[in-house]
């Protein structure tokens, strides 16, 4: 391991005396409970030639408990947002310093879709050629469910640059009455959308505005990094909202588990509901209590090590764990050895998947990794320098892009999916072109 990456005294030289460890930690311990998650709770069958997908929520109530805790997805947004809050300077925003100026929308937003969008090209090119292949080697009803879920993992990376371009919104939380008016105008509308759709006025579209809640977790980011609420109110907070949630689940409609299942009547996930709105200011609150002590334990040279590491391949490890979750699970089911709950081998073949794909897993992330962080020809480079309209032009691009990306997840690569990426990749093309390289660059080139 030391000979592929830096080691611990590397990267303690390398980090900043004020650099806030506790979100990397955060946002590195978040992702690889997302890929552990995925990878126990994955169950596989292949009956009379049809593939099934499904996983032990289904058949589990004590599973579905546990998404209280293990649905950990809205720490990535806040994570996020902390991480680049302060990257951003309004336009006329109080504490920013009147010399400076704007941070111009599109060339901002373009900036973070340059590094997250990177590896998302090799991730898509890879599907391309294994769905062509596989089209001519798997059964149909095989086939279509493998190629259903080969880009399910994108949803979050959609609704994340969604919450990254609201960024000139959530820097205008200065105070916490703002903290206060903003999170309670969300809640309010994902309480009133979800009435909406549990009395039958609302169709799926307005559901879809629910998607709103995902900036609740950027707000409370924008809090912490402000320091707008203290430990013991952040945990105050956390308590209240895991009581709201309890009460709203006693009362209903909402259902248990906040990972979505084919059986909820009323999904917490896909579109977000209520319960998942108030399951992420109860998450967020109690990461923002906990984070000093996070702070001091990333102290550790090793634990910073794996976090730093962790984080200059986080997209890495988030979109390849599934290709080769899937892989396993193939091979086996056609084995004859399905995991699936009420087959005798259920305990032992889980924990013998569990080991090989955290073995393949990392290896994938050790061969991949240097991607992620390498320019890509014809990608990187783009810059937008000033506010304007080819800024403004540049960020609706990349919003469209993300909103494509969203919507492609559910039909995966297949039907109105390959549309959907269609559009993706379009925009994110259209917003490359719009933005002309820096200056600096051209400069550099004559």
């Amino acid at each position: 391991m030391a000979l592929v990456f830096p080691t611990a005294i590397e990267i303690e030289q390398r980090t900043r005396p004020d650099r806030d460890r506790a979100i990397d930690v955060i946002r590195i311990v978040a992702l690889v409970g997302v890929v552990a998650g995925h990878t126990v709770m994955a169950t596989s069958a292949i009956v009379d030639g049809v593939f099934i997908w499904d996983n032990l929520l289904s058949t589990s109530i004590v599973f579905q408990a546990l998404t209280w805790i293990f649905q950990i997805m809205p720490l990535f947004f806040f994570a996020g947002v902390a991480a680049w809050v302060e990257s951003y300077r309004a336009g006329g925003q109080e504490r920013s310093d009147p010399g400076m100026q704007p941070s111009p929308w599109g060339g901002w937003l373009l900036k973070r879709c340059t590094r997250l969008y990177r590896p998302v090209f090799y991730y898509l090119a890879f599907w391309t050629v294994a769905l062509v292949v596989l089209r001519h080697v798997l059964p149909e009803h095989v086939y279509e469910p493998v190629a259903g879920i080969s880009i399910q993992l994108l949803w979050f990376l959609g609704a994340y640059v969604l919450v990254l371009a609201a960024m000139p919104l959530l820097t205008r939380i200065t105070t916490g009455a703002r903290l206060v008016v903003a999170i309670a105008a969300t809640y309010g509308l994902v309480a009133v959308v979800d009435h909406l759709r549990v009395a039958g006025h609302a169709g799926a579209v307005l559901g879809y505005v629910n998607l709103v809640a995902w900036v609740i977790p950027g707000m409370l980011g924008v809090a912490y990094r402000r320091g707008l609420i203290g430990t013991s109110r952040a945990f105050a907070l956390g308590a209240c909202a895991f009581g709201v949630n309890a009460a709203l689940l006693w009362v209903g409609p909402y259902e248990l588990s906040l990972v979505g299942i084919e059986t909820q009547e009323l999904k917490n996930m896909s579109p977000p509901s209520l319960l998942m709105a108030g399951h992420s200011i109860m998450l967020c609150a109690f990461a923002i209590a906990l984070a000093p002590a996070i702070d001091r334990w990333a102290r550790r040279p090793r634990v910073w090590r794996l976090a730093v590491i962790g984080n200059t391949g986080a997209m890495t490890l988030y979109l390849w764990h599934m290709p080769v979750l899937l892989a396993v699970h193939l091979v086996f089911d056609y084995l004859g050895l399905p995991r699936f709950p009420g087959e005798p081998h259920f305990v032992v073949l889980s924990v013998v998947q569990l080991v090989l794909v955290a073995v393949l897993v990392f290896a994938a992330f050790v061969a991949l990794r240097p991607l992620e962080n390498e320019p890509l020809p014809l990608w990187d480079g783009g810059s937008v320098t000033a506010p304007g309209p080819r800024s403004a032009l540049v960020g609706t691009l990349l919003c469209i892009a993300a909103a494509a990306t969203l919507a492609s997840v559910g039909w995966g690569l297949k039907d109105e999916g390959v549309y959907c990426v269609s559009v993706m990749v379009g925009a994110l093309v259209a917003a490359r072109i719009a933005a002309s390289v820096s200056p600096s660059v051209r400069a550099s080139v004559r």
